[in-house]
This record gives structure tokens, C-alpha cells and sequence, in this order.
């Protein structure tokens, strides 16, 4: 496997070199003197540890390195602390943090994470295979490992939406030949799968020809017949799930759980449980966050607040690290490069002077010190997008407020309508029915029983198109709205407000401003975030963008939503692979039987 290349030379190119250092007939770079070992392998933590580095790669790791010490050596003391392995992230989304792929770095390797697995099919939605060789070259130059996992289903539900962008098969086999494509992206449409789609075939095969990992995604509560079907069609992991059943499940089917705590989903504490209560083996569950934003990269941590929350839940620190870190890295087949601190791997390591807490006081990449008491240390120079990757924000026109009015059947004075209702903390939706009272003609929000309008304003190809609906449990009073271009997966703009004026000003100020999210209330702007890149990252630093991702929540919190992480729950309302409800611009589309309904059930 190559090299996410930030320098690092292969293990043959300087094999002969670690072997030298480990007979003491060549000096190290850099000897790490006196830790506690956590070693991921045995699954033990070594007292009075010596480790030795050289040309970015572990040569030594035992009781006395002194033999390595030459005059130019670096010697760092450990006095007792922890040397464990840097932390990976298995799975997760670059753009969910509203930044690049240099700018998360900068963010999450002051909390230990050193290596990354990244699937952008949000940028491929908007900008097809330009977009994703953009993020892979980019991810190429930092100075952690950023492994990239080529999206495979852009759209996520052909039929069901229009992105901007499409991934055929023929890209899969293109992109597998880039020296950092570590495998396929998450295989959201499961129905497909298990229906034998010529697409989704060829994109598995295609990866599995290549040797490489086929990431799922099966958003399903449904572990009969079809569940079966989309396992047996090549799928090797699974964030998805939800319950304790979830995870067993996967496991005994020999597909990797990958439990997620993002920004919004809390689905460790639960599916934790299959290790905690049923023992199965933990081995074959790993840890990730699939989305996280850049408030809270920058306030709470990244892997180590996962490893941090795992271990709340009874998970032994030392298992929940292993879930972190050598899980991981079997699992892509990487053992030999990182995941443990043992000879010939990366020098990806940290040093903790609290294991339970994970209080980590120096992060190391490649042998190199990147960040020190939560700061980073070293200089990541910031990655230029060209002017392509701009400008993705196409409205046919200004929108006004009759572009989001919903016109009521003839003569009806109420209906019953079809609701998308948010879960806290969770990526699926409930589909609900509530009944809405018409007003000259016109079906209108209700603040008593928490429903606001929801539209989805086509951007891609300025169709003029919008479609609207209801959502509820955002608990947004008086008048209001937010807009944001980063609407998973096809990525048009969700609007969803109190009032069609306050819509229809937020729509087109993103208009203006080529992408982001906008709030505004009693007709005013109260906050912006802008997103040049794909109307989905900004190039802006990770804590600029996260100030203004606090006023955006602080400015949602005083229009009555107290959820938490609101505004990635609102992110997702047009994620047609996940149940229940979500809308599309094509309608509201009904994700347990994948299709699309219609918006009234009855009217009276």
C-alpha cells in the first residue's frame, strides 16, 4: 500500500536503516525514554519503555534504547507517561467540518488523530470525479495520513434526487488506480445492492479487483432477507447502525461495526453494548465520527472525545484505544503501516499523562512533533482551490415568497399532511402525519405544533425548481428561517423556515455569496457562514469558521431550536438513504420503500 505521501518514505526504502538502529550500528532520529508502552497488540500497557524512531518510522521499542542515542539524536522524556499510537478515524466527511482537508487537519491532529479515512462524496455530488481528485491531491500533502475512499453512489438514490454530479463504474476503476484511493465509499444504496444494481455491481468489483475495502452504509432496521442480500453483495463495514442488534449483527456476518459519535449521532453507548453485555469480541467494531463541524472539532475534541466517550461506557481504555487505532488499521490493511507503536510502522504516537481521561500532551506524526498541550506546533500551509471549484451556487432567478407557498387542494379548509420529524442525536427521520389549517388558499406552518415549512431549492443546472414540504422538531418560533448549500447528499439548498419571506431572503443570500449557510430573522441576517468551496467548505481557519458556527447555533437557540447540533440534523433532511422521510427535488420521498409520496394524505 502506498504512502498517504507527506514525505514519508516507503518501509523497503529504509528497512536496512531500521534494522541498523535496532543493532545500535546507526544512531536514531528521535528516542523516546522511560513510558508506559500501551501496546494495541498484546493488549497490555509495558512499564519503563524505550522507543526509537527513524527516517519518520518505529526501529526500536523495548527496555533500553541507549545504544541508539547518538550525538544527534533527539531525547525526549517520557517520565512515565503513556506512548500509544495516534489515533484514525475510520470513517468520516472532510466537508461535514465546513473547512478543506488542511484546515481539519489543522483542527483534529492537536487531538491526536493522525490518520484518517475520508469519503468525499459530498464535493463529488456538486463537482463528479474533478471534485474528488481535488480533496485526494490535497489530502496528499499533509503531514498526517489521509487515506481517501472514492465515493460510490453519486447520486445516492438515482431516481429519487438529481445531483450535480454522477460516478459511474468506469470512474471507480479510474480512481483506483490513484496512489491514495484506499478503497470505495460508503454504499448508500442498499436497495441496490440487494436488487443487483449494474451500478453498484461494477462499482464493488471494480474495488474489489483493485484489492481494496468496500465501505457500507445500510440505514435499514430491517436485518431479514434484505440485509442478507446487500452482505452477500461485498459491503465490509457498516456506521449505520443504531442498536445493540445492529452491531452483533454485522459482526456475525463478517462485516466490521463501526460505531460513530459525531456532532450529532450518538450511537456508541448503545451499540457498545454488543462488547459490554453480549462479549462478543471487540476486535470487530471500531470507532469514528462520520460528521463532525467545526465548532465541534474546535470545543470538544475529535477521535479522543469517541475514545474518551467509549471508555464512559465500560469499555477498558486499553480495548477502546484498540478500537481506535490497530482495528482500524487491519481493517484497510494497513497493520504494517500504522494503528500500533511497534517497529517499522509510522511514528504516529501520543503521549498521555491520563489514559482513562485521555489527556494528551504531545501528538507526533512520522516522527515529527505536530502539537503540544492542545496547540498546534507546526506550520500547515494553507491549499488554494481554483476558481472551478467556485462559484456552484446557480439560481434561476431571485426567489420570493411564492416560491415557497403551499397550495392547499380546492376548497379544502385543513389537511393532513406528511411531516419529516427530526430525532435528536440520530441520522434517522420519523415520518409523520399532522393535520394544518389553510389560509387563503394556502397550507401554513403551525409554531403551536412545532411544524415549520421545509423547501429544497434546486442549485446545480438554475432549474428554477423548488420543492416544498413540512418539518418538525426544530421548534423555530416567530419569523425566521436557514438556509444552507451543504444538504446531503445531492447537495441543492435546504431552506426551512416560519415565514416564506424570511425564506426566500435566506435562499438568496446564499445566492450572493456562493454557498454556506445563512440565518435570518424579522428580516435580518443574524448569521453567515460562507462556503466558496462547492457551496460546502469554506477557506477560512478551522476557529474562524467555528466562531461563526456558534453565532449560527446561539442565532437558531434564539429563534426557540434547542436541539442539539441542530444544524446538522438540518443538513441531513435531504438524505433520501436514510429512513424515514426526507425530501428531494424531485418531492418527499419515503425512504422505507424507496419512493416518492405525495405530500397530503387527505384534506377535508
Amino acid at each position: 500500500m502506498s504512502p498517504a505521501d507527506s514525505g514519508i518514505r516507503e518501509f523497503h526504502e529504509v528497512a536496512t536503516q531500521l534494522v541498523d538502529v535496532a543493532m545500535g550500528r546507526a544512531h536514531a532520529d528521535l528516542v523516546v525514554l522511560g513510558a508506559r508502552w500501551l501496546n494495541v497488540h498484546s493488549g497490555e500497557i509495558i512499564p519503563q519503555t524505550d522507543i526509537a524512531v527513524k527516517a519518520g518510522r518505529f526501529a526500536y521499542c523495548g527496555p533500553d534504547a541507549s545504544h541508539t542515542i547518538g550525538p544527534d539524536t533527539q531525547v525526549l522524556e517520557a517520565n512515565g507517561r503513556i506512548i500509544m499510537p495516534g489515533l484514525c478515524d475510520a470513517h468520516m466527511h472532510v466537508e461535514s467540518g465546513m473547512v478543506t482537508v488542511t484546515e481539519f487537519c489543522r483542527a483534529v491532529i492537536p487531538h491526536g488523530t493522525t490518520s484518517m479515512f475520508v469519503d468525499p462524496h459530498e464535493i463529488a455530488n456538486v463537482l463528479g470525479l474533478a471534485g474528488v481528485r481535488l480533496m485526494h491531491d490535497e489530502a496528499l500533502v499533509q503531514p498526517v495520513n489521509v487515506w481517501v475512499q472514492m465515493p460510490s453512489c453519486v447520486p445516492s438514490a438515482p431516481g429519487l434526487e438529481e445531483a450535480g454530479a454522477t460516478i459511474t463504474a468506469n470512474d471507480v476503476a479510474e480512481a483506483m488506480g490513484w496512489r491514495n484511493i484506499i478503497g470505495l465509499g460508503e454504499v448508500m444504496n442498499f436497495p441496490g445492492v440487494a436488487a443487483n444494481d449494474p451500478t453498484m455491481v461494477g462499482a464493488i468489483a471494480q474495488t474489489r479487483r483493485a484489492g481494496k475495502v468496500v465501505g457500507g452504509h445500510y440505514a435499514s432496521l430491517d436485518l431479514g432477507r434484505a440485509f442478507h442480500g446487500y452482505v452477500a453483495g461485498g459491503p465490509q463495514d457498516d456506521h449505520e447502525g443504531t442498536r445493540m442488534e445492529d452491531a452483533a449483527m454485522r459482526v456475525r456476518q463478517g462485516m466490521k461495526a463501526m460505531l460513530r459519535l459525531g456532532s450529532a449521532w450518538y450511537d456508541v453507548a448503545e451499540q457498545v453494548r454488543a462488547i459490554t453485555e453480549m462479549r462478543l469480541d471487540s476486535r470487530n467494531f471500531i470507532l469514528c465520527t462520520d460528521d463532525c463541524h467545526s465548532g465541534t472539532l474546535v470545543r470538544d475534541g475529535h477521535m479522543d472525545r469517541v475514545v474518551r466517550h467509549a471508555i464512559a461506557q465500560g469499555l477498558p481504555p486499553v480495548t477502546a484505544v484498540q478500537m481506535a487505532t490497530l482495528n482500524t488499521a487491519q481493517h484497510f490493511g494497513l497493520e504494517r503501516e500504522i494503528g500500533s507503536v511497534t517497529p517499522g510502522r509510522r511514528a504516529d504516537f501520543l503521549l498521555v499523562s491520563n489514559l482513562a481521561e485521555l489527556v494528551i500532551d504531545e501528538v507526533y506524526a512520522h516522527g515529527v512533533k505536530l502539537a503540544e498541550g492542545g496547540k498546534l506546533v507546526a506550520d500547515l500551509p494553507a491549499y488554494d482551490y481554483p476558481a472551478s471549484a467556485k462559484q456552484t451556487v446557480h439560481l434561476k432567478r431571485a426567489l420570493t415568497a411564492q416560491d415557497f407557498a403551499i397550495h392547499a387542494p380546492q376548497g379544502a379548509n385543513s389537511v393532513t399532511a406528511r411531516v419529516i420529524g427530526v430525532v435528536e442525536n440520530q441520522a434517522p427521520t420519523k415520518s409523520l402525519t399532522m393535520q394544518l389549517v389553510v389560509q387563503s388558499g394556502l397550507v401554513v406552518a403551525d409554531e403551536q405544533q412545532d411544524v415549520a415549512q421545509i423547501a429544497l431549492v434546486e442549485r446545480h443546472r438554475a432549474t428554477g425548481e423548488v420543492t416544498n414540504a413540512f418539518v418538525s422538531g426544530f421548534g423555530y418560533k416567530g419569523r425566521c428561517a436557514i438556509a444552507s448549500t451543504v444538504a446531503h447528499d445531492s447537495h441543492h439548498m435546504i431552506v426551512v423556515g416560519t415565514d416564506r419571506e424570511m425564506m426566500a431572503l435566506a435562499a438568496n443570500r446564499l445566492g450572493e455569496v456562493g454557498g454556506g449557510v445563512v440565518f435570518f430573522a424579522d428580516g435580518e441576517e443574524k448569521a453567515l457562514i460562507e462556503m466558496p468551496i462547492a457551496g460546502l467548505m469554506s477557506d477560512e481557519r478551522a476557529e474562524v469558521v467555528a466562531a461563526k458556527a456558534e453565532m449560527l447555533l446561539e442565532a437558531m437557540r434564539e429563534a426557540g431550536c434547542t436541539l442539539n447540533n441542530a444544524y446538522m440534523q438540518h443538513s441531513l433532511l435531504a438524505l433520501v438513504v436514510i429512513p424515514s422521510l426526507r425530501i428531494s427535488d424531485k418531492g418527499l420521498i419515503d425512504v422505507e420503500r424507496f419512493e416518492q409520496v405525495e405530500l397530503f394524505v387527505e384534506h377535508a
